[in-house]
């Protein structure tokens, strides 16, 4: 199941844990590439097709230093809806393509008695996904390397729900989020099972524009009850949707990434990536590329 973009994420994950874990030394592109028994030419080349930047660039995204600018500096224009909007880049504006709907009191409490979910299992950018979806839409989403136990963990959510292996048109929809370039990229639609706290995080969760970072707190404020960040976390903590959702974009007040569901490497590579993204797009739109 895995391909090429699959097997390219597990070297470049291997590289920024190697770079993260001796950063102090401040290591060359000679001795990451090195370590993953890479020639620096084909190492470099690698890291840039993955990343669309060089390695040094892609580690200063998931620096703390660019944390902190990114939460002093955009934190007041982080859910202005209109500045977003105003963003001409279609891969920037990803997260105001996606909608959520959450279940009906009967699907929620029934185990999904009356639904239909289909599910397939598909290699990303960042490793092995296991998305699943009902008639409304995707209502599942993880990095996983285990195919049995995401189904089971799928089944014990929605235990009455009905089962077909499939690909369908609303899966390869939200699928398309993770290419650079999506010019048909059509609204996708989330159909979730949570509580009324819960679906009012996530909902938040898709106002935080691509490429930039918030805090727990900020999240709470934002959602109106401001001494709520430790649910906050716990919400974020239980997100069913994956990217789609991005709880990978809210980090710790003091601008350290954190632990994320699916490994502090994946978060700290997603960031990077999407850092790399909007960078280029600036870039482009200025004529500097």
């Amino acid at each position: 199941m895995k391909n090429q973009s699959s097997l390219n994420y597990t070297r470049i994950a291997q590289a920024i844990e190697y770079i993260q874990t001796h950063f102090k030394q401040q290591p060359r592109l000679e001795e990451v590439a090195r370590a993953l028994h890479l020639s620096p030419a084909h190492f470099q080349r690698l890291f840039t097709e993955w990343a669309g930047t060089s390695p040094k660039k892609f580690l200063q995204f998931t620096s703390i230093t660019h944390a902190k600018w990114l939460l002093k500096e955009k934190q007041v224009s982080l859910f202005d809806a209109t500045f977003e909007t105003g963003l001409s880049s279609t891969s920037r504006l990803h997260d105001l393509f996606i909608t959520l709907e959450g279940m009906t009191p009967a699907e929620y409490q029934n185990g999904g008695e009356q639904l239909t979910i289909n599910y397939s299992f598909t290699p990303s950018i960042f490793g092995s996904l296991f998305i699943a979806s009902t008639s409304k839409g995707i209502c599942h989403l993880v990095f996983t390397e285990n195919e049995d136990e995401a189904l089971q963990n799928l089944r014990a959510k929605f235990p009455k729900a009905k089962f077909q292996a499939a690909m369908d048109l609303q899966q390869t929809q939200a699928l398309q989020i993770f290419q650079r370039d999506t010019p048909d990229l059509n609204q996708i639609k989330l159909h979730l099972k949570g509580t009324e706290f819960q679906l009012k995080v996530w909902q938040s969760l898709l106002t935080i524009p691509m490429g930039a970072l918030t805090t727990y707190g900020a999240i709470a404020t934002q959602i109106e009850n401001p001494k709520a960040s430790r649910a906050v976390g716990t919400a974020i903590g239980s997100n069913p949707v994956a990217f789609l959702i991005p709880c990978h974009r809210v980090i710790q007040s003091s601008g350290v990434l954190g632990n994320y569901m699916w490994g502090a490497t994946r978060k700290k590579a997603i960031i990077g990536w999407e850092g790399a993204q909007v960078y280029n797009e600036i870039e482009l739109e200025n004529g500097l590329i």
